[in-house]
């Protein structure tokens, strides 16, 4: 095992525990409130952290995270200052996984050699990029690997058999189950069928798999972990940090206080999930 991510689930492995991976937008509501936000994640229950680097053009994304990006992008957050966010959050904190979540044309504009070197600099560990397929592994995927960062896969309920080997092939650090054939923030997958996807994932993989979209409350992330290694919640937070907003949509110190909350009690809800229940 090497890297934050593989020690991350190793260390859960032995807990006998799911982990909780949380995603907050880069520059939402402005930079320095998305900073305060990401700095507190880990000490509030947070395994995993996924940033938000924000595009114009967010086709995965509910409307919850659009809004998140378009105050990001108000704020004057760009990829660069995305990584700056991950460079201080590192000086502070040099274990908890960071993984980049965002698509592929910011890093292309940026460049890709220098987004590399750049993000292995910041401290980030991998990236999610949801607008690239296997098919253009050669783009990012391989090259990020040969530099020493996971490239995580999304898999989802329309992947079939013969699809899974290719989105699996070059996919390490974990596979991301989308539950729901749709965007970020929609109802969840019932727990039945999830169990039974994460089931058929294991059988082609020996990654561990987070399953994200729909999950909102303690008990639905209880009801993830119980059946995969970690469970994921994006818009839900960000739709604590959007409560907080003043009414002229300035950050408040509700935004923090929300969002630090509800990743409190996701996290209790993910530990308990496999204690035994009283007799």
């Amino acid at each position: 095992m090497s890297g934050r991510i593989d020690r991350r689930f190793a260390a859960l492995a032995e807990e006998g525990r799911a982990g909780l991976v949380t995603f907050t937008m880069m520059g939402d509501p402005d930079i320095e409130t998305s900073f305060d936000i990401l700095e507190g994640l880990a000490g509030a229950g947070a395994d995993i952290i996924e940033i938000g680097s924000p595009f114009t053009d967010p086709m995965a994304d509910g409307p919850v995270i659009q809004r998140a990006g378009q105050r990001a992008l108000k704020a004057g957050i760009t990829l660069g200052k995305t990584l700056d966010l991950a460079r201080r959050f590192r000086q502070r904190d040099d274990a908890t996984p960071l993984v980049l979540m965002g698509y592929y044309n910011p890093i292309y504009i940026y460049g890709v050699e220098r987004f590399l070197r750049d993000a292995l600099e910041a401290g980030l560990d991998g990236m999610i990029v949801v607008d690239l397929p296997p098919e253009e592994d050669d783009e990012l995927c391989r090259p990020a690997l040969d530099a020493g960062l996971s490239f995580v896969r999304l898999a989802a309920p329309t992947t079939d058999e013969a699809r899974l080997p290719a989105v699996l092939t070059n996919t390490s650090g974990f596979v991301y189950y989308i539950s729901i054939t749709g965007i970020t923030g929609a109802a969840g997958a019932a727990a039945a069928a999830t169990e039974v996807a994460v089931e058929r994932l294991r059988r082609h993989t020996g990654l561990p798999i987070a399953v994200g979209f729909g999950i909102k409350t303690p008990g639905q992330a209880a009801e993830i972990a119980r059946v995969a290694d970690a469970a994921v919640v994006g818009s839900a937070l960000v739709g604590a940090i959007e409560e907080g907003l003043d009414d002229a949509g300035r950050a408040t110190s509700a935004c923090r206080d929300n969002v630090l909350a509800l990743v409190r009690a996701l996290g209790e809800g993910v530990r308990e999930a496999r204690q035994e229940a009283p007799s």
